[in-house]
């Protein structure tokens, strides 16, 4: 990297991937108030993908504004299910609703990515993945949620597909680094274009 570059996020699967891409970056979580926003957002009946590109932005702008000489990136993933926002489940019962609602339906992920300099947005990215999950049995899901739920309770739609939530779908239509919170691949090119990283 030219520049130094910091990932507002404690997410570990973010760090993961830009580590494995050798992207050179340090870790500052951006401490917002997603919720306040999210809900004031919902109120104004904001489509769910706006919410996600405001919230990457609000987390990238507030760490870029501290390291103004620092490429930062802030991200946020929501679930899109019928142009409702689902998010983290709060317990193990909200948990096993949201995955009764969805089975044997379509929904999309939406995975923004915005990048900050002096605190203004430089990029930004909407990556889309469209899933299909199975018609999965009651007694499946109450069983998945019990057996995973310190890991699903972090995720949008109480599943993690790089776990055993893949079991859960039938198809996936759109990049797989969106499914895991960051469009990498979009990351990569704008980064490689400015000449930060390596041609």
């Amino acid at each position: 990297m030219t520049q130094p570059f910091i990932l507002a996020s404690t997410s570990d699967i973010r760090a993961q991937l830009l580590g494995q891409a050798a992207v050179d970056f340090t870790v500052v979580p951006a401490r917002v108030d997603e919720e306040m926003v999210r809900d004031a957002m919902l109120a104004e009946a904001e489509p769910p993908r706006n919410i996600a590109d405001a919230l990457a932005e609000l987390k990238a702008r507030k760490i870029s504004e501290k390291n103004p000489h620092a490429l930062v990136l802030g991200c946020d993933q929501v679930l899109d299910y019928k142009g409702q926002l689902l998010s983290k489940p709060q317990t193990k019962d909200e948990a096993v609703d949201q995955l009764r609602a969805l089975r044997n339906d379509r929904h999309m992920l939406l995975s923004a990515a915005v990048i900050c300099e002096a605190g203004r947005p430089i990029w930004r990215h909407v990556g889309t993945v469209r899933l299909r999950m199975r018609a999965a049995s009651d007694d499946y899901i109450e069983g998945y949620v019990a057996r995973n739920w310190e890991s699903i309770r972090h995720a949008v739609g109480a599943y993690k597909l790089e776990e055993e939530g893949v079991r859960l779908f039938t198809g996936i239509e759109g990049d797989y680094f969106n499914v895991l919170g960051l469009p990498l691949l979009e990351l990569l090119s704008y980064l490689t274009l400015r000449g930060d990283l390596e041609t």
